[in-house]
């Protein structure tokens, strides 16, 4: 007869099993796009609790650039760059039909004006072409193809670190996207204010990820500075979306579904906001010996960015 320390080595050898096979289900199942704050698993083996946190981090600040070879003080790396500002690369199935953009030199000054009609109410965003070109273009050209109408936000967050409304996949479900990815455009100093809109990603560990999923901050967060901002909510749009985050979230948890059901109806924008072009300087090429330059933010190039969530 086994003694009860074997049937709890082997109760724990059969969970390790379990969770091997879960964790090969969810990866070849889905992606789910997150912003993520701070995440604590809880396991339980053989009576005892393990506590696994995760943190985002920022140590891809040091890491070499691929794209461009910086940092290596040697020959010029043999990975072509890219040869426009901006470049939306095939990823996926779309969750509705939609194309990537076709304008890949997309104006690079000033803002440009968009509306959420959200629940019915109106959500007045300002997009900035300046810092984020290439992501200000892929939103309005989603929005003009119609991919954010009839769109549920469906996750909500809130505690003392994390306090967003997240939206941008038709499914619902958190794994959609448009079919392509694209890179971020970041600065090391970035921080969430009260009405910051910027773009989810895939995951903490891979950058240039970015799709058709957004959030919009409705209390000052605390994030690394891994999520490209493109764009601020009036002060009148900020209380459509403080009174949607003020009823909570389901289950009463820090994370999930808000209460209040919650339909992006349309997003419009102005007719000439898919179509205008701006100036991007051209970089001189490399030759033996030395690296290439440096792509600016604005540029929106494959460089390395620093890891995000």
């Amino acid at each position: 007869m086994p003694s009860n320390q074997q049937r709890r080595e082997a109760a724990k050898r059969k969970l390790e099993r379990q969770l091997v096979r879960r964790q090969e289900h969810d990866r070849g199942r889905r992606q789910r796009l997150t912003v993520i704050g701070v995440v604590a698993t809880v396991l339980v083996l053989a009576g005892g609790v393990w506590y696994v946190t995760t943190r985002g981090s920022n140590n891809a600040t040091a890491a070499v650039d691929p794209a461009t070879g910086t940092g290596t003080g040697t020959a010029a790396s043999t990975t072509p760059g890219p040869k426009t500002p901006c470049n939306y690369t095939s990823s996926g199935k779309a969750a509705k039909p939609v194309k990537a953009p076709t304008n890949l030199a997309p104006a690079n000054t000033g803002t440009v004006a968009a509306t959420i009609t959200l629940n019915g109410s109106k959500v007045d965003l300002t997009l900035d072409r300046a810092a984020a070109p290439c992501t200000v273009n892929s939103f309005v050209s989603l929005a003009a193809q119609g991919f954010y109408d009839s769109s549920p936000c469906w996750r909500l967050t809130g505690n003392s670190a994390l306090n967003i409304l997240q939206c941008g996949d038709p499914t619902g479900v958190g794994n959609g996207g448009p079919g392509y990815t694209f890179a971020d455009e970041l600065t090391k100093t970035k921080t969430y204010p009260k009405g910051t809109v910027a773009m989810a990603n895939a995951s903490p560990t891979t950058p240039d990820s970015n799709g058709s999923q957004f959030f919009i901050v409705y209390q000052d967060s605390t994030l690394p500075p891994q999520y490209t901002a493109f764009g601020k909510v009036s002060e009148a749009g900020m209380a459509v979306v403080d009174a949607i985050a003020s009823k909570g979230i389901k289950g009463n948890s820090q994370d999930g579904p808000p209460v209040t059901k919650t339909t992006v109806d349309s997003v419009s924008v102005p007719g000439d906001a898919v179509t205008a072009t701006g100036s991007y300087a051209t970089a001189a090429p490399a030759t033996a010996g030395t690296a290439p330059a440096q792509p600016s933010a604005a540029t929106a190039s494959n460089s390395a960015a620093p890891t995000a969530k």
